[in-house]
């Protein structure tokens, strides 16, 4: 039996997860599209607010339910403790929906500000279902552009106005929590390249190479892999002597500004991070390993040819 998806879509309000997830469902098919904002009324109906006050305010107010407000030494720490705790209420019954839309063999797309990586956990449905999880983004302008236009469109305005700057904090937030938890976080400032990347990390291939060469040609492998508009998810390094290789997983956000400003500070002979490359370089003789991904199992053969033909594959 084919795996259904599990596609999940968070942001705070204003970034455009809604059009995002809308057009993900309609690519793939999917005839079930949530927003999370449905199930935590749900769950208000069960919850009353005098055992729930911050569920019982919005993600950006829920702040203002925290009773010992002066321990919290900044701003942000203070709206994230309001927002966690708002959204902690309504992930339980997300995660309930999702085992029943598994259990039906039924794929989904739920999108929703409640979606916070490291709290909802997706580990538990990965044996099970295709799991994708996203969180998007946005320039603060681009941000506060949308942010008004939504507020204009679902009339909306006046108060909701005035907490933009605690929906940027939650977009900070959610941004952070993404990078710590592995999760993609992607930069909708152009919604068809938004839905491209989507889709290539839903439909991508996979494969861990061996590669065997000097740092200065570092530049030229990624160049090979980005070309096929493949990406690099890890970089592991083979030392003998050592029990376990040396893992580090790469930034999941943009591959390419990554690539561009790690390969421009190893070019600089007396940076800390050249130094700490060459070391390891040194330590492993050259050899490390990758996890490529590609758009499709054709260009994923391609990058691998091409690696090979520029002798950047390790020889046994």
């Amino acid at each position: 039996m084919t795996k259904p998806y599990v596609i999940l879509i968070g942001s705070a309000s204003g970034i455009g997860k809604s059009t995002i997830a809308s057009e993900i469902s309609k690519k793939l098919n999917i005839k079930y599209l949530l927003e999370s904002d449905f199930i935590r009324e749900v769950v208000r109906e069960v919850i009353g607010s005098e055992f729930a006050p911050a569920l019982h305010k919005s993600s950006f107010n829920a702040y203002t339910t925290i009773r010992n407000k002066e321990k919290f030494d900044t701003e942000y720490k203070l709206v994230a403790e309001g927002f966690e705790d708002h959204s902690a209420y309504v992930i339980p019954a997300i995660e309930k929906v999702i085992k029943r839309s598994i259990k039906d063999n039924d794929s989904i797309v739920i999108e929703g500000v409640h979606l916070i990586p490291g709290l909802i956990n997706i580990n538990q449905f990965t044996e099970d279902a295709n799991v994708y999880f996203f969180i998007l983004t946005a320039e603060l302008e681009e941000h506060k552009e949308r942010f008004l236009e939504r507020a204009m469109k679902i009339k909306r305005g006046g108060k909701h106005l005035d907490y933009f700057k605690e929906n940027r904090i939650i977009n900070d937030y959610l941004t952070i929590k993404a990078k710590e938890n592995n999760i993609p976080y992607i930069n909708n400032s152009n919604k068809e390249e938004t839905i491209t990347k989507i889709m290539q990390r839903i439909n991508e291939c996979c494969k861990e190479i061996i590669l065997q060469h000097t740092i200065d040609q570092m530049e030229q492998e990624y160049e090979i892999v980005r070309k096929h508009n493949g990406r690099i998810q890890d970089i592991i390094y083979h030392i003998p002597d050592f029990k376990e290789p040396l893992k580090r997983d790469i930034d999941n956000y943009d591959e390419t500004e990554y690539s561009k400003k790690f390969i421009n500070k190893i070019k600089q002979d007396k940076s800390q991070e050249r130094k700490v490359l060459e070391t390891l370089y040194e330590m492993s003789n050259n050899k490390h390993s990758h996890h490529i991904c590609a758009p499709d199992k054709e260009k994923l053969e391609k990058i691998i040819q091409e690696l090979k033909e520029n002798n950047l594959l390790y020889k046994e």
